[in-house]
This record gives C-alpha cells, structure tokens and sequence, in this order.
C-alpha cells in the first residue's frame, strides 16, 4: 500500500478480521500506532452493508483508547466517495487536502488506476481523523 504517509507491507501491520464459517476472511482492517495517534491503513470488506466495516473500525477505536491515542487518522483518495460517506457517519471529519498526492504514490507503485470509482481521475488523498476522548 503506498499513501502519502509512507509505503506498507499490509501483511506485516497489526489488524482484525472477519471470518466466515468457512474460514474465509470477510473483511480486513491494518493500522499501526505512532506515539500518540493510530493510523488505519486499510479496510476491506468483502459485503458492503453488512456492519463488517463497522465491527472492525470500532475494534480500532477500542485498541487506540486502550493505547492511549488521542485520535485516529486516516487517507482516502477523491473517488472514494462511499469511504468517504462510512468514515464521515462514524465521526471522521476532513483535517486536510493532499492536491496530487496519488501521482507521487504512482511514482513507486505505478499500477495504481488513473479512473477509480464512477469514472472519478484518481488524483488527490484526503486525510481524515476522528478525536479520542479519554
């Protein structure tokens, strides 16, 4: 995963799953903790509307308190606009723009689409964070 916060190997990040019965995984949420704030890194859910993104992120905040986190931040891109929807309903607000962000993270990883969701260029990161009250 390349983000303008840095480059992550997802697989080696501390994270939750949903399991199906068949052992399958349903969903999929990375974050790491710097100092005093958690970033989430991905999330993934397999079926849309099912609460399973929502069960992960408050398995998030839960681990973030519990470490004494003052906020929870985290990077979409301006096509996301369902990401941006589910953050924003779950107390996530916009801290900052970054214009172009995607075409430095396409230097590294040059696989990443020019169209993402409804035909939206994917051009710039949106970080979003949400405050802990302790």
């Amino acid at each position: 995963m390349v983000i303008s916060s840095g480059v992550y190997d997802c697989t080696k990040l501390e994270g939750f799953a949903v399991v199906r019965g068949d052992h399958t995984i349903n969903g999929l949420i990375t974050y790491e903790i710097k100092n005093d704030e958690c970033e989430i890194i991905s999330l993934d859910s397999l079926e849309e509307g099912q609460g399973i993104g929502t069960v992960l992120m408050e398995k998030v905040m839960s681990v973030s308190k519990h470490k004494k986190c003052k906020q929870v931040k985290l990077i979409t891109t301006n096509d996301n606009l369902d990401a941006l929807r589910f953050y924003q309903k779950r107390g996530f607000v916009l801290k900052k723009l970054l214009v172009n962000a995607v075409e430095k993270a396409r230097l590294v990883k040059p696989e990443i689409p020019l169209i993402g969701n409804d035909g939206i260029p994917i051009r710039d990161e949106i970080v979003l964070i949400r405050k802990l009250h302790m």
